[in-house]
């Protein structure tokens, strides 16, 4: 039987088989905790005197209520002080290895898996956080999950699921790299041309020459915005370059142990013949920089474009039209409007989606030697505390700060509105995260979906701009 990338994995960890009523049990390799989806977890836990199944398989992190700020202060929260406490000892208790909040691989939980080798091709990851989806840059099937299922995986190490279908994304370009058009005006140009629901109820694949020649780091910010496209998942099929950037990582296995699994991992691609159940093909080159001008990532234009009308959005769908005349209202924009036209207030650069080492690099490329405008304030908050220190080791904070730009500890900051990083009702923001729903930032905030390149650029020109013309 020909198999996709998705079947190999799926078949390899299948426990217990479904059908078209029931769903299958599969096994998990890898739980990620945080603590925000895990303290109910835990309860279920003691209530039904339960043990964790397999305590060394599961690794916790605090990401996305932790401040930002001087972390020697005492947290002023008093909810994000209690689900930090409440980790701490969950984990203390429970025998579970624990990034904390002084810990120095502490970070995103979707920065510090990868960058610590705790995920691996071929695997199943979970996590009570939607954009697990990241980790299936490496050949995973990585996907999000409910505090029930936290629970589940916990007790037992399986979780019952339906098997979803098969989508390729084929993504082909013939052009060499561009640092003005990133790996996140691909995602984003994806969602506008399949929408929001393109990808539901399947796991999408991501293949061509484009994804080929892309960085780990740049296959992450694809993957992880996969579920904004409705995927349950998103996934690269392991090459030689996913196999040289985990080799040597902290729990990557070594010497003959990681040969071993070379064996398998290359392996893990899709046979000749595989059938998906739906495809899309971009082509890549002459791809623009990309922005949100709406309330969910599907609307998404070119930034060299003008704020769409309604009508023109919807293409005769009336609900379609109703949600861009909603947009249009909350974002507080008008049909016609030159995207380079809009002046933002405040630039976050960070997430799991664009706060890795690559990200603030190329950020600081267009930030270098400049100021930010006297309109605008801005921040980079790097994806882990190591992310910080390589930061820090090439200068790259001196550059950002020498700008204007707040440099933050790590953490998931202004990406969600959970923590002291909110924005102020009316504040519009150029964000590097992954979401622009309404109250996304902070109750009332306007947030429009850019790169790190567009975003730095916005920072200094304090309005939107196309980076081209600064490369």
């Amino acid at each position: 039987m020909v198999k996709t990338v998705y079947d190999k994995i799926w078949d390899n960890h299948l426990v217990y088989p479904g059908n078209d009523k029931d769903p299958s049990l599969i096994y998990i390799d890898r739980h990620f905790i945080h603590e925000v989806t895990s303290p109910q977890a835990f309860d279920g836990l003691r209530i039904n005197n339960r043990k964790v199944r397999k305590p060394n398989l599961t690794f916790a992190t605090v990401d996305h209520n932790v401040p930002t700020t001087n972390r020697s202060l005492p947290l002023v929260d008093e909810i994000s002080s209690l689900q930090i406490k409440s980790l701490q000892k969950n984990c203390q208790d429970f025998g579970i290895t624990l990034f904390d909040i002084n810990d120095q691989n502490q970070g995103i939980v979707h920065v510090i898996g990868p960058e610590l080798g705790l995920t691996l091709p071929g695997t199943t990851i979970v996590c009570g956080d939607s954009h697990t989806s990241t980790h299936g840059a490496f050949g995973a099937l990585a996907f999000g999950i409910g505090t029930s299922e936290v629970e589940h995986v916990l007790a037992t190490q399986c979780l019952w699921m339906k098997k979803a279908k098969n989508f390729e994304i084929i993504l082909n370009s013939n052009s060499k790299k561009d640092l003005a058009v990133s790996a996140k005006d691909v995602i984003l140009s994806i969602i506008k041309n399949i929408g929001t629901s393109g990808g539901s109820g399947s796991v999408i694949e991501y293949r061509g020459s484009f994804i080929s020649n892309l960085s780990m780091e740049k296959r992450m910010t694809i993957c992880n915005m996969s579920i904004e496209a409705g995927a349950r998942a998103g996934l690269v099929s392991p090459d030689d370059v996913t196999f040289e950037y985990l080799r040597e990582k902290k729990y990557t296995p070594k010497n003959e142990s990681f040969e071993r699994l070379l064996d398998n991992w290359t392996d893990l691609k899709p046979d000749a013949s595989a059938k998906y159940d739906k495809s899309f093909t971009l082509n890549v080159d002459g791809l623009v920089p990309q922005v949100t001008w709406g309330t969910n990532p599907a609307m998404t234009i070119d930034v060299t474009s003008t704020i769409p009308n309604p009508d023109e959005y919807a293409k005769g769908d009336e609900e379609e039209k109703k949600s861009a005349i909603r947009a249009l209202k909350y974002m507080d924009l008008t049909p016609g409007l030159p995207i380079t036209d809009i002046p933002v207030d405040r630039v976050f650069i960070g997430s799991c989606t664009n706060a890795r080492l690559e990200d603030l690099i190329e950020a600081s490329i267009i930030v270098k030697d400049k100021k930010i405008s006297p309109n605008v304030k801005a921040m980079v908050v790097p994806g882990s505390q190591q992310v910080k220190l390589s930061a820090e080791k090439l200068g790259l904070d001196k550059i950002f700060m020498d700008a204007g730009f707040e440099w933050r500890e790590s953490g998931c900051s202004m990406c969600l509105g959970m923590n002291p990083d909110i924005l102020l009702p009316g504040e519009r923001c150029a964000s590097t995260s992954n979401r622009n729903f309404e109250g996304r930032q902070g109750t009332g905030g306007r947030t429009h979906l850019v790169s790190p390149v567009m975003a730095a650029a916005a920072a200094i020109a304090g309005k939107f701009v196309d980076v081209r013309e600064w490369i």
